[in-house]
């Protein structure tokens, strides 16, 4: 047992060096964009590969901390826009590749979530850092035909609470912080979403009992 715990320690610490120096070769590429590199990484980061976009715009905020809101709309938008190819390819035909992904227990359930509150069910997920998987969802809002305003809206939202958690978290905790979120959301995802989820219904309660009644 305590072998294998040391080989999951080294195993853990091998791949937390490789994505440090995978994430310092990406700033050194970022360089020449200057304050426009977080805008490039998260729109290549929903467009193409996952690429460490917390790492970068945790690093962004950290050095220019009076940027902050500057960062975090462009990480928003440019995971925004970068969604809009996987968007298409859902509006065309995105079906098949949804299902083949997914089971149809969790396809007919994000169906639903979908038919209810197609905002909500993606601004969630949007909100999430990995391993929670967005571009599922970005194919699903276009498979469920969501308008493509409403989807560049929940998903810029979500991106922004996103983000602006995460900077905000770096201002007191440091860069560190990516890698302890990130390990603690795998590790009690189910309790995040449930926190989150309870959250938002209560705020919708609230909402609902503060409109005035009709006569």
């Amino acid at each position: 047992m305590r072998c294998l715990s040391r080989r999951l320690s080294f195993l853990l610490k091998t791949i937390g060096h490789i994505l440090s120096k995978y994430t310092a070769w990406i700033l050194h590429l970022l360089g020449p964009l200057g304050i426009w590199g977080v805008f490039a990484i998260a729109f290549a980061d929903s467009a193409l590969l996952g690429m460490p976009v917390d790492a970068i715009v945790a690093f962004y905020v950290y050095q220019n901390h009076r940027r902050l809101l500057f960062y975090v709309v462009m990480a928003s938008l440019g995971s925004a826009l970068g969604s809009v190819p996987l968007y298409i390819i859902g509006y065309f035909g995105g079906e098949k590749v949804l299902r083949k992904r997914i089971s149809e227990e969790r396809f007919q359930r994000i169906h639903r979530s979908f038919e209810q509150h197609e905002f909500w069910a993606l601004m969630f997920p949007g909100m999430m850092p990995p391993p929670m998987p967005f571009k599922i969802f970005v194919l699903a809002a276009a498979v469920f035909e969501m308008p493509f305003r409403d989807f560049l809206a929940a998903t810029v939202a979500g991106r922004f609470v996103r983000f602006l958690t995460l900077s905000l978290l770096t201002l007191w905790f440091g860069p560190q912080i990516v890698g302890l979120v990130g390990t603690a959301v795998r590790q009690h995802l189910s309790w995040v979403l449930g926190a989150i989820t309870g959250g938002v219904l209560v705020w919708l309660l609230m909402r609902r009992s503060r409109r005035p009644k009709t006569q």
